[in-house]
């Protein structure tokens, strides 16, 4: 059997599968499927681009990584695989929250009123 590079990303795709499997939740599965694509085609998302695209009190799915370039004026929840740490703070700062992909998952099983960005 191959050994994966990354257990921890391969085991998180399994887990959101599963999710959307059991709850019939297109989002969780689409997530999954993007995680596990290639490295150079996995998302990376700027806290510019969460800003430009969502409004106070949205909840965003990022299936890659967070990146603290720009600047977010108003308190959105989001949920990625990984966050840079000036990503976390400008996110706390402008009071949102940030979640791993599968702590959203649990808390929302059926995905509604989730954006995906990326």
């Amino acid at each position: 059997m191959k050994r994966r590079v990354n257990e921890m990303l391969y085991n998180t795709a399994i887990k959101l599968e599963k999710i959307g499997k059991r709850n019939n939740s297109r989002l969780w599965i689409k997530v999954s499927e993007m995680l596990l694509s290639p490295r150079r085609l996995r998302r990376e998302v700027n806290v510019s681009h969460i800003s430009k695209y969502t409004s106070e009190g949205d909840i965003v799915v990022v299936p890659g990584k967070v990146l603290g370039s720009g600047i977010l004026t108003h308190s959105v929840t989001v949920s990625a695989y990984k966050f840079s740490q000036r990503a976390k703070e400008k996110i706390v700062k402008a009071g949102g929250n940030c979640l791993s992909l599968l702590e959203l998952a649990e808390k929302n099983p059926n995905g509604s009123n989730i954006k995906l960005l990326g």
